[in-house]
């Protein structure tokens, strides 16, 4: 359940007041308004009002929440802020609302006059129920129930998708290349706009200048252009960064491309990308991605409930996905992201669904549902029969053949440590391992002798993201041990590429003679001891 009170501007309402919070919306370029829907479905907004954008029938500030009184009895599905900011909603019944800037036409009245009061968008939307809204800087997007998107506002790259640069005072119906396929989401950059449909395709037009668009190029579209480089993948998620996007496929992969000055795109560098390239890809599976169009910041969440994040965060570069010790993405922004906003519409409402991944984590180790327990090293550890036999091979067939319900449910572990055997079983509950890779070692042994090959590449990973000169040699000889070729060729040229240090290391030394001497004539016809 996410805390509102990780938001600053909320330190303002009493305890008593966020407890009964049950939607929130931060925005404003320094995170100075905010939006909430209590748990009897009113709302309230308070913050600075600039341009008008609280709704209140004026731009007079206010630390105390005012009740919106014209959405009595409206339930909020879809809420969205601009850079003036203007605000769009829609409602359970399908209307939308729109207040605040309005200098570009970007509340979709035909007007540039400041919208100091909520007003109900109904042009071009009759007998339209729009399900989803989203705001760039000054243009805003709207999708119907039957998949049709509207556009209108500022278009001075494009980004209301007219074919034209002519900004767009009411919405607009896109088509061109969006005609007759069905849109099931929509995200909108700083002046950038891309819809997702439902075979998985993503769309996108407006400003393309650091290839936010992903089409190869930096040229902008005044139509919508299908994004063919993620061509084969179902894309199920998308989200738009003021610069950058991040499209998350069905499978669990992760793609990211367009602006990455501040590392949002998480590559390890801040080179900007004109089309997709897959991140996290030595990670678990991700579920859920985040970005918002006011800041440069990234997050993901894994299946095991694991949060990442990337780009500005708290002033500081971060370029490739870093693990917190937050529980939801929407946490990332509360607490890192600059300015401090929402990136969606948040929910406080406790959710005590569990996937099946989040379920079988909690069980590992877990004395009360076990039926089975491992002794190791004096200590027991605690698993479920069927899950072993399900997720392993080895135990599918030791069960079968030597298990009778008789013997004794404790088998005892003698070959590992307790580490190291704890660390198997907990990755065959979570599809994870954390170790360091010294006691990777020990774990790549086990997967070598269970013919776990996933296990075993990802120790391999493990071994290669923390070789040092200190343990580089002691690596490569677990390496040749366990006939792991890809790894033994990757340390082998660590070491050549250190030799000084290493050969001053005590592990250099300490290794089997016959393997030394191998290594150094091996060495010696790669050149490395010219010198």
């Amino acid at each position: 359940m996410v805390d509102v009170s990780k938001w600053p501007l909320f330190s303002l309402l009493s305890s008593e007041k966020r407890a009964t919070v049950r939607q929130a919306c931060v925005f404003g370029t320094s995170a100075n308004e905010a939006i909430y829907v209590t748990q009897e479905n009113d709302v309230y907004v308070f913050g600075l009002n600039c341009s008008g954008c609280l709704g209140t029938g004026d731009s007079v500030s206010t630390i105390v929440p005012k009740k919106l009184d014209f959405l009595q009895g409206k339930k909020i599905v879809s809420l969205s802020y601009g850079s003036g900011p203007h605000v769009l909603l829609a409602s359970e019944d399908g209307q939308l609302f729109a207040w605040g800037h309005n200098g570009y036409s970007q509340l979709g009245n035909g007007t540039t006059n400041p919208g100091f009061s909520a007003v109900a968008i109904t042009a071009n939307l009759q007998n339209k129920k729009v399900m989803e809204v989203a705001c760039g800087s000054h243009h805003s997007l709207a999708l119907t129930h039957d998949g049709e998107v509207f556009a209108w506002g500022y278009n001075n790259c494009g980004q209301v998708g007219s074919g034209s640069t002519a900004n767009q005072p009411y919405p607009r119906k896109v088509c061109s290349s969006l005609q007759g396929k069905t849109a099931v989401s929509i995200t909108c950059g700083q002046a950038s706009s891309m819809a997702l449909v439902d075979n998985g395709e993503i769309y996108g037009w407006g400003y393309n200048g650091n290839g936010q668009l992903g089409t190869g190029n930096n040229s902008n579209q005044l139509s919508p252009c299908r994004l063919t480089t993620l061509q084969g993948f179902c894309i199920q998620q998308i989200v738009s960064g003021y610069g950058h996007c991040l499209a998350l496929t069905d499978e669990g992969l992760l793609y990211a491309w367009g602006a990455n000055a501040y590392g949002q795109l998480g590559t390890g560098n801040k080179n900007n990308h004109l089309s997709p390239v897959q991140i996290m890809a030595d990670k678990e599976r991700v579920v859920e991605i985040a970005a918002c169009h006011s800041t440069h910041t990234s997050a993901a969440k894994t299946s095991s409930g694991q949060v990442y994040m990337w780009g500005q965060c708290r002033g500081q570069l971060i370029s490739r996905p870093r693990l917190t010790h937050l529980s939801s993405t929407d946490d990332v922004f509360a607490c890192f992201a600059t300015p401090p906003v929402t990136w969606r519409l948040v929910s406080m409402e406790y959710d005590d669904f569990k996937t099946i991944s989040q379920a079988l984590r909690e069980e590992f180790d877990c004395p009360d549902t076990s039926d089975l327990k491992f002794s190791v090293d004096g200590k027991y550890i605690y698993v479920h029969k069927a899950v072993l036999k399900i997720r392993c091979e080895h135990f599918r067939l030791m069960f079968r053949s030597q298990w009778t319900e008789d013997q004794q449910e404790v088998i005892e572990i003698g070959q590992f440590s307790y580490p190291v055997y704890r660390s198997f079983l907990q990755f065959l509950y979570t599809d994870t391992v954390d170790l360091p890779p010294e006691d990777a070692i020990g774990l790549l042994d086990l997967a070598t002798s269970y013919c776990e090959n996933h296990l075993k590449r990802l120790c391999q990973q493990i071994i290669k993201r923390g070789i040092t000169v200190e343990n580089a040699f002691t690596l490569l000889s677990a390496a040749i041990q366990y006939d792991a070729e890809d790894l033994e060729e990757f340390c082998f040229k660590f070491c050549v590429n250190h030799m000084t240090q290493v050969t001053q290391t005590t592990a250099f030394w300490e290794v089997d003679g016959a393997m030394l001497k191998e290594f150094i004539s091996r060495a010696s016809r790669c050149g490395a001891f010219k010198n």
